[in-house]
């Protein structure tokens, strides 16, 4: 179709007016209904039900700007522009795929699981599994190479010894936010201070009174869970799992190589998307060295093994790989489904990109939280009302980014009316905006690390111990700080 037939004709004069809080607020709830019917009514909520919902209430969205007076252009545009910002993410989400593909036939994922079996306690599995990912994601900056990776050995060692996925993945988030959230290398670190007008190492040092008794409380109730874990049936069904995995793939410590060279390159500050397809590359070349067997296997009846090669690699990037062994929990863990397995991820991502351009198209996010900063007069209020903001921004715009963008542009002049310094502002946004991101099943990060993990958002929710906690302590500290300095006044 002719897009010029969508050029606005109307008069230059022609105004449009702001948006009435109700009409603001009727695509959210409409929004609410249908994510809420769906889960009673789809099995696979993300199959395709949620993206529908998404669409619906983005239409109606553009239903009431279009009554308010603005025109299709405009809308469009801003809906590109959304598409545009989320298009790393998805970029990044394909490659994940495939680098799990490429990981589980090189053996790189099974040595992992295999050896991690030999190293880890299981009564302090959970634990282990929240430092290790902390470490690596403080050291590489980032939350999605961290789950794709360690995560997933991480998530295969917890099943082969018995602990449910929701609990591991709760703890590998946990970690992996821990380094989203503090370390320099991170984009939500460096972008929470830009927006609140404070500089980096400034902000870190402030994130450290809210993230540290965070992370605390996060690692004893952890501790506590696995203390009181059942392991006796589960530990003789772990050795079956090593047992499998040894008969099956060639673990050698070599395979270790793969990881380390990823986090050296990670680490450098080469951007993810050529650090992600090094790391894919890398799992191609060492499967075809170290995995001859597994090569014939997927690629079937060819006999050439240049030709196999090939065809099993390339399969394992885009296409799915599932290798049948004696063991079910084995079989579960031996299978990926490549860059094909993200299509759905993506197609939520893309629809709630929709969604979110169509609110930021009309005003009618800064409509819904207008009323917020008339409300938030105390310090401790300012502090929860941001929060809230984040959340909201998290839940409506379905992009971490913009949850710390637009509610550092809202509320940064407010802090300085109020005295607050502005790494104040800047900690909040971290708390609320970096670390709820995960918590939302249509939000990029949200829809990402469902699927990476294969566990739903819904599911591991409860165990995200560290990004619940975070933008809590973040409203504690605020109102224990103005306690304190009224007891101060008082004396």
């Amino acid at each position: 179709m002719d897009t010029k037939s969508f050029k606005d004709n109307s008069s230059p004069k022609q105004s449009s007016r702001d948006p009435r809080f109700l009409e603001a607020l009727t695509p959210i709830l409409f929004l609410i209904v249908m994510l809420t019917a769906n889960v009673f009514l789809f099995e696979d909520t993300l199959g395709g039900a949620n993206q529908i919902a998404l669409l619906m209430a983005a239409t109606i969205g553009a239903l009431i700007i279009f009554k308010n007076g603005k025109r299709w252009p405009h809308i469009s545009e801003q809906i590109i522009k959304t598409i545009g910002s989320a298009m790393p993410s998805m970029l990044i989400l394909l490659l994940i795929g495939s680098l799990a593909g490429t990981w589980m036939i090189s053996g790189v994922v099974p040595s992992m699981i295999y050896y991690g079996m030999d190293l880890i306690n299981p009564r302090v599995f959970l634990i282990t599994a929240v430092i290790v990912c902390a470490l690596v994601s403080v050291a590489t900056g980032s939350s999605w190479s961290t789950i794709a990776t360690i995560g997933i050995a991480l998530l295969g060692i917890g099943k082969a010894i018995g602990i449910g996925d929701p609990v591991v993945a709760g703890a590998i988030i946990s970690g992996a936010y821990f380094g989203d959230k503090i370390s320099p290398l991170s984009d939500t670190t460096n972008l929470a201070p830009a927006m609140a007008g404070t500089d980096l190492f400034t902000h870190i040092r402030y994130m450290f009174y809210t993230t540290v008794p965070s992370m605390i409380i996060t690692l004893i109730i952890f501790a506590i869970i696995g203390i009181n874990y059942d392991f006796n049936t589960s530990l003789s069904s772990a050795e079956t799992v090593k047992a499998t995995i040894d008969s099956h793939f060639n673990t050698t410590p070599w395979l270790f190589l793969v990881p380390v060279i990823l986090l050296t390159i990670i680490i450098m500050k080469v951007p993810p998307l050529p650090a992600l397809m090094a790391g894919t590359l890398l799992g191609g070349i060492f499967a075809i060295i170290f995995q001859p067997h597994i090569i014939q296997d997927v690629a079937g009846e060819v006999t050439s093994y240049a030709k196999a090669s090939y065809i099993s690699v390339m399969q394992a990037m885009f296409g799915d790989v599932s290798l049948t062994t004696s063991n079910p929990t084995v079989d579960q863990l031996l299978s990926t489904s490549g860059m094909r397995g993200m299509l759905n991820t993506i197609w939520l991502i893309l629809s709630a990109m929709v969604f979110g351009g169509v609110m930021e198209a009309g005003g009618l996010l800064t409509r819904i939280t207008r009323p917020i900063l008339k409300v938030a007069k105390s310090t401790g209020g300012l502090v929860t009302s941001t929060v809230g903001t984040c959340i909201f921004f998290n839940t409506t715009a379905s992009d971490q980014y913009i949850s710390i963008v637009v509610p550092g542009r809202m509320f940064r002049n407010a802090y300085k009316e109020k005295g607050l310094k502005p790494e104040v502002l800047s900690r909040t946004l971290e708390d609320s905006g970096t670390m709820t991101s995960v918590l939302i099943p249509w939000n990029t990060c949200g829809a990402t690390q469902s699927r990476i993990l294969g566990v739903a958002t819904m599911d591991y929710l409860p165990y995200t111990f560290f990004n619940l906690l975070s933008p809590l302590m973040s409203m504690l500290f605020a109102y224990f700080k103005i306690k304190i300095r009224r007891i101060k006044e008082d004396k």
